[in-house]
């Protein structure tokens, strides 16, 4: 990742607003994020995290789609180890808002491209994530 890239910039300072708890701080800066986005890359980014700060699930849902959306049209190397977290976090928000059809659909997709997830905790964590999906709604 760019961490040059103003748009990823704010996104973390999003993400530590969130985890020192200025909840509104970080949906603030998330927001910002996304108004300054200048291609897909960066609406990708930006929506994903928007998705985060939402509270109502069909916006959840909306922001992930979005999210998920823009990583298509980038459609090279610079998305293709955030498919996994995009499409989870797509499928959990179908999940959440009752779509189980669309929310397996989409933990089917993740499991497709868990390959490029990095043998650290989190690229396991999101490995648990598909397959526990998969079993709840299988």
């Amino acid at each position: 990742m760019d961490l040059d890239n103003p748009v990823l910039k704010l996104c973390q300072e999003g993400m530590l607003a969130e985890t020192e708890g200025r909840l509104p701080d970080a949906r603030a800066l998330f927001e910002r994020a996304w108004a300054a986005r200048t291609d897909h890359y960066d609406a990708c980014v930006a929506a994903h995290y928007l998705a985060r700060r939402q509270d109502d699930p069909a916006d959840v849902l909306r922001w992930n789609q979005e999210s998920l959306r823009h990583a298509e049209a980038v459609g090279d190397e610079r998305v293709a180890a955030l498919y996994p977290s995009l499409l989870v976090s797509v499928a959990m928000a179908h999940e959440r808002v009752g779509d189980i059809v669309a929310a397996r659909a989409a933990f089917q997709r993740a499991a497709e491209h868990d390959g490029a997830l990095p043998a650290e905790p989190y690229g396991e964590q999101l490995r648990a994530a598909i397959t526990d999906g998969l079993r709840r709604l299988t």
